[in-house]
């Protein structure tokens, strides 16, 4: 991966064809969460089908947990289709069948011509799509496990949420004067409690 994109460094903001065929740019999918990126051979390497069965066992606490995640695949159109079908997926998967993103980064898997996939990654970005962390997952045991990204996800809600610890100095006072703009999901409201 280029060494400029490290913890703490913005990663691009990649616009790609989603699963459906409609431009989708990575800040659109994060929004104001977390989100788990994951940069992926393809359909035909069962590692990332054990990778992806295995996000696809933990989604439901990603989406409870106001995070995001996204998968960018090497596959086209028709074969990304398969391969989020295959593994039951519900997030959104991006086709990067230009290798668009496999050249900028320079994870072009060299070991395997027949298929020129990328090295596969899973990052964890804070809002921004500021890295928190890079994991190289050319070999499986390289790609985070479920307990992995809970500890990562755990670290970066507690730093961008201010109101992960209802105890902390002031939160109960802004949220009984009114100021929701600290409070997830209230911050939205017009409406004062």
């Amino acid at each position: 991966m280029r060494n400029d994109l490290a913890p703490g460094k913005v990663f691009p903001d990649y616009q790609l064809p989603d699963h459906t065929g409609t431009p989708r740019r990575l800040s659109e999918l994060q929004g104001a969460d977390p989100l788990i990126l994951t940069l992926a051979r393809g359909h035909y390497c069962p590692k990332e089908h054990q990778q992806h069965l295995d996000l696809a066992a933990f989604y439901p606490k990603i989406a409870v947990a106001y995070t995001q995640i996204a998968t960018i695949s090497t596959d086209d159109h028709h074969t990304l289709q398969e391969f989020r079908a295959s593994v039951g997926a519900q997030w959104t998967f991006l086709s990067d069948a230009e290798r668009t993103v496999q050249k900028d980064l320079d994870i072009a898997e060299y070991t395997d011509p027949e298929h020129n996939p990328m090295i596969p990654h899973t990052l964890v970005l804070k809002p921004g799509l500021i890295i928190h962390s890079i994991y190289n997952g050319y070999w499986f045991w390289g790609r985070p496990s479920v307990s992995d990204l809970w500890h990562d996800l755990r670290a970066v809600t507690s730093e961008i949420r201010p109101d992960w610890d209802l105890s902390a100095p002031g939160v109960r006072e802004a949220w009984n004067a009114g100021d929701l703009s600290a409070f997830h999901g209230w911050n939205k409201s017009a409406k004062a409690v």
